[in-house]
């Protein structure tokens, strides 16, 4: 597979079922029953990942709501879904590639370059008449060595507040959310002061696939997010925010997160907050 396209179209997926490990990611916030979704019918060879379990952790509020695993419980989850050192690894879920970008990031910042997102996910594959199978996929335990990244592709809450001094904060959730006309999961509403709107809305179809490259390169250069600038994103929780990170590797621009985000500084006392259009 090619390193350059982060995504993998129905049709080549099709063609390649053979040669590529597969992980399901099915996740939405609000709902448990991804495991029930798999269960029920998905792409066949793929083993579930749990978003809450093995891509995440409980961690204190001002960590935010999605803390980054650990990376030893990372890597023996890898080791657990069956993936092998060298495999070709492609991620799907099946809502809009939300749960499947931060499988896809995570996995890429420890190491792994031949990871690839399906590009509409579980629906696209029905849509296109893809094959489907029931019940636990078993796999042998993989041998997959993820690398320790440390402080790699990311920022805390501290750089995140001094990152508009020479970059561009890119804050992905709704415009009212950011705005500050609503929050329904934070306790605070309002956005990192700085920090410009980009609703990952933006950059996905009706369908949930991806615009046009050249359609995400311009909406990154409305809010000034060019090919110079250097660029951080946050959402509320850092689920959406490496969904930016995975619309900038698709036109070749290099997107820092903040995996804390909105829940993090939220509940970290005495950050400033910002409300409004700007």
């Amino acid at each position: 597979m090619s390193d350059s396209n982060p995504l993998i179209s129905v049709a080549e997926l099709s063609e390649r079922l053979d040669d590529v490990h597969l992980l399901d990611v099915r996740w939405q916030l609000g709902r448990d029953d991804g495991r029930e979704q798999y269960l029920a019918g998905h792409i066949p060879g793929a083993v579930f990942v749990d978003v809450e379990s093995d891509l995440t952790r409980h961690g204190e509020p001002h960590e935010g709501r999605h803390p980054l695993p650990d990376h030893d419980a990372l890597a023996a989850a890898a080791q657990r879904w069956g993936i092998r050192q060298g495999a070709s690894v492609v991620v799907y879920d099946g809502a809009g590639m939300l749960a499947a970008s931060r499988a896809w990031w995570a996995l890429r910042r420890a190491g792994l370059k031949d990871v690839r997102v399906l590009d509409g996910g579980w629906q696209a594959w029905l849509a296109a008449g893809g094959a489907s199978e029931t019940g636990e996929t078993a796999v042998p335990a993989g041998d997959v060595v993820l690398e320790s990244p440390g402080d790699r592709g990311i920022i805390d809450t501290s750089a995140a507040g001094a990152w508009t001094e020479s970059g561009v904060l890119v804050d992905a959730r709704a415009a009212e959310r950011y705005r500050g006309e609503t929050e329904p999961l934070d306790p605070i509403a309002g956005h990192i002061p700085g920090a410009r709107n980009l609703p990952i809305a933006r950059l996905l179809t009706d369908d949930g696939r991806f615009v046009s490259a050249s359609d995400i390169a311009a909406a990154f250069d409305d809010i000034g997010a060019d090919a110079d600038a250097s660029v951080a994103a946050y959402c509320g929780s850092g689920i959406t925010a490496a969904q930016l990170a995975l619309a900038g590797a698709i036109i070749g621009k290099d997107v820092t997160v903040y995996p804390g985000s909105w829940s993090a500084w939220s509940n970290t006392p005495g950050l400033p907050v910002a409300t409004g259009a700007e």
